[in-house]
């Protein structure tokens, strides 16, 4: 297995990438389309196999890693200008994870399981329950 990690631009927040999942999905039910939720990106991952056997998409909030998708499939197409892109099918469900700071990048990066880092627990629930203007501030302090 095998996780993607991707900065997440325009999102201050998890909360921000919920309502924007929640906002797109209505968007197809709506057009009649299938509710699928993906994510497009120019460079089509050449480890794809190890991916979608449980990998997941890392989002980098704010400088940190901050929650993940399952990726479910990875569907390489051609766009209207003829080049080659991929949509990152993803569970729609975000998973909240303990912070891990990380530096500004462009496209994507593999990560390694052992890098990842780990889901909220029951025992950290607080934490994703803290408004995310507060979380943001402890976590600039070093303190999450």
């Amino acid at each position: 297995m095998l996780n993607l990690l991707k900065l997440c631009v325009g999102c201050d927040s998890v909360e921000d990438l919920e309502e924007w999942i929640e906002f797109r999905l209505d968007e197809r039910r709506r057009a009649g389309e299938p509710a699928e939720h993906w994510h497009t990106t120019r460079m089509v991952p050449t480890r794809g196999g190890e991916i979608t056997d449980g990998g997941s998409l890392y989002w980098v909030i704010k400088g940190s890693v901050q929650c993940r998708q399952l990726i479910t499939e990875i569907r390489p197409f051609t766009d209207g200008e003829g080049i080659g892109r991929c949509h990152l099918m993803l569970d729609p469900n975000v998973v909240r994870t303990e912070w891990q700071p990380r530096r500004a990048f462009q496209g994507w990066r593999y990560l390694k399981p052992a890098d990842a880092p780990a889901d909220l627990g029951k025992g950290k629930a607080a934490l994703a329950e803290m408004p995310p203007k507060l979380r943001l501030e402890l976590a600039e302090l070093g303190l999450l």
